[in-house]
């Protein structure tokens, strides 16, 4: 109990260091993935996006972006643990989790709207038959004022282990988006609202099972269109901290750093 004291302390410590933020769902380096918190867990992220150049095109000074909040795991991928599987077996396989996040910064009309939600429906690979890819749906940045803050940007992914031979290839992974058209425009204020998403991961277990590489893009010049490059290093089964590069695709937005921790309970 003192040891989870500390670490939460730890996080609320990191997690008000800074003064932006942005809500997401269990993700790669940006873009959601199709895991699925376990089970029974709860976890605590604090992300921050530091920009590489100080102003944007307009001259105007870049903030640190940070996103914080929990992710509550909703459903076990075995059918004894929920009501869905004692219904009907096949449905136990459905994992679920939800969350919300704190957001500021942006300006003071999206800053008296902070609060932003998501949540996700998925199966893992293999789930019903051998070689099938594991699935995602869900939903992320569900902002509570219309046409402010409501992103309400909907996904859908799928992702598959890859192998030649005894050779690991990693993991590929492959969807789309639809975000709110009011909202998510390019660099020329037309709407540029639906979008494609790409990554392949790979644990590097020749190395360390606590080292996992990534390349993570999505679509459109709008704010959640960019190519991500990164890396994962896991201290403890509990604790583990991503570093990314983001370059984004509109190219009035400048490239920022990605940190981010996280804490499972």
């Amino acid at each position: 109990m003192r040891k989870i004291k500390i670490l939460l302390m730890s996080f609320l410590f990191y997690a008000l260091s800074f003064q932006t933020l942005f809500a997401t769902p269990t993700t790669l380096i940006w873009s959601p993935s199709t895991d699925i918190q376990p089970y029974k867990k709860i976890h605590l992220n604090a992300d921050n996006y530091t920009p590489v150049k100080g102003k944007d095109h307009n001259d105007t000074r870049l903030y640190v972006q940070q996103i914080y909040g929990p992710t509550f795991s909703l459903l076990s991928d075995k059918p004894e643990n929920n009501l869905l599987g004692k219904l009907w077996s096949p449905l136990g396989k459905v994992m679920a989790e939800t969350g919300f996040d704190y957001k500021k910064g942006f300006g003071s009309v999206l800053d008296s709207y902070p609060w932003y939600f998501h949540f996700k429906l998925g199966v893992a690979e293999d789930a019903y038959f051998k070689y099938m890819p594991a699935f995602a749906v869900g939903g992320y940045d569900l902002g509570t004022k219309h046409n402010k803050t409501d992103y309400r940007i909907w996904y859908l992914r799928a992702a598959k282990t890859v192998s030649l031979g005894k050779v690991d290839l990693g993991r590929l992974s492959a969807g789309f988006f639809n975000g709110n058209a009011r909202l998510l425009r390019d660099k020329n204020s037309q709407r540029d609202n639906i979008g494609p998403m790409f990554a392949w991961e790979r644990v590097m277990s020749e190395l360390t099972d606590k080292l996992w590489l990534c390349v993570d893009y999505q679509g459109t010049q709008s704010a959640y269109g960019a190519l991500n490059v990164g890396f994962s290093w896991k201290f403890t089964k509990n604790i583990s901290a991503i570093v990314g590069y983001d370059m984004y695709n509109n190219p009035n937005s400048k490239d920022t750093i990605t940190f981010q921790l996280d804490l499972d309970f």
